[in-house]
């Protein structure tokens, strides 16, 4: 009875414990598809951060999980390439940032291997909105494709890669982008 009790009392705080981290703080995430080639790979498994975006936005070049705005049951992820209030033009593969006060930035993008250079697209990114694209593009429905992606779809943002083993690391995909 006493065995009982204690197996109880765990299964209770294992369930008081992870269900918050779980809903609140972090969850697990497979990639599924090539969009996001090669920075990760199909059946990547990654630990999302649902935590940062609640304290400050996210910021040109974080990878993001968020619910597809056409089909909120789907789940992508993408990197984030226009913020709220910019506009974003692509020409010919070529992506150039207008931000709210004028001044441009052509975005250098390493990770991008695959580009499709024969796209050009303006798009004016509104409040509470993002620009987001597949750093595999002809293989990447993304912005481009559906539009801008509403803030509040945002799930979290890529904190670690946790399989395969060989690729394991924190914050996965990070670069660094000058915001100005």
């Amino acid at each position: 009875m006493r065995a009982l009790k204690e197996i109880a009392t765990l299964v209770v705080l294992v369930v008081l414990t992870v269900v918050p981290i779980r809903l609140f703080i972090a969850q697990p995430f497979i990639v599924d598809g090539e969009s996001m080639f090669p920075t990760f790979l199909d059946k990547d498994y990654l630990i999302i951060d649902e935590l940062s975006y609640r304290f400050s936005p996210p910021t040109r070049g974080d990878v993001i999980v968020f619910r597809y705005p056409n089909d909120l049951s789907v789940f992508y992820i993408k990197r984030v390439i226009g913020l709220p209030g910019e506009t974003v033009d692509i020409s010919r593969g070529a992506v150039t940032i207008t931000r709210e006060d004028g001044s441009t930035l052509e975005l250098p993008e390493e990770y991008v291997v695959y580009e499709d250079a024969t796209y050009t697209l303006r798009t004016f990114v509104g409040e509470d909105e993002y620009f987001v694209m597949g750093d595999n593009r002809p293989r990447s429905s993304d912005s481009r494709v559906w539009g801008t992606l509403p803030k509040e779809n945002i799930m979290g943002r890529a904190f670690m890669r946790l399989f395969p083993l060989k690729n394991a690391s924190v914050f996965p995909g990070s670069v660094h982008i000058p915001q100005s």
